[in-house]
């Protein structure tokens, strides 16, 4: 088993936090319109999604440490389909709430759930840990595209 580099691993579960928070920052204003939604059966209440987020965010960073130690590079084509993806998240989340397109964010979320299926297989190629890891994000992005795709019909 190699040595854990804690700075690196600071470092690698921070960025999606950072990207987490800023999106959490922007779209803040708009959390009061969307409480005021019809929300669809198995909404879960409020207060749980920056809980899963948060979790969500750190086994990212922590999925993407682990390939970037084994690979030792930042621009390998797994890390490249890892950034991508972070950053069709971000998008996402503005789509949604701020521009409150449901129906486009709802397709932009299946290309979302498509990069990060692709970025977990190419992780399985570098370590089955790292892509173990990105299983509950695919599982909660697929609800999320439940929820979206239920919020625009009902709204």
């Amino acid at each position: 088993m190699s040595k854990i580099n804690v700075k690196r691993l600071a470092v690698s579960i921070a960025i999606p936090l950072a990207v987490g928070i800023i999106a959490s920052f922007i779209t803040k204003d708009q959390m009061e319109a969307f409480s005021q939604l019809k929300q669809p059966p198995l909404s879960p209440p409020g207060w749980l999604f920056p809980i899963v987020w948060t979790v969500l965010y750190v086994l990212m960073g922590i999925s993407s440490y682990i390939v970037y130690q084994k690979q030792n590079t930042l621009l390998s084509d797994c890390q490249r389909l890892y950034i991508l993806q972070l950053a069709a998240n971000f998008i996402w989340t503005i789509l949604f709430f701020n521009l409150k397109q449901y129906l486009f964010s709802f397709i932009w979320l299946i290309l979302l759930i498509f990069l990060v299926a692709r970025m977990a297989i190419c992780f399985v190629t570098v370590d089955r840990k790292a892509a173990a890891l990105q299983i509950p994000y695919v599982l909660w992005i697929c609800f999320a595209a439940y929820l979206n795709i239920a919020i625009y019909y009902l709204n």
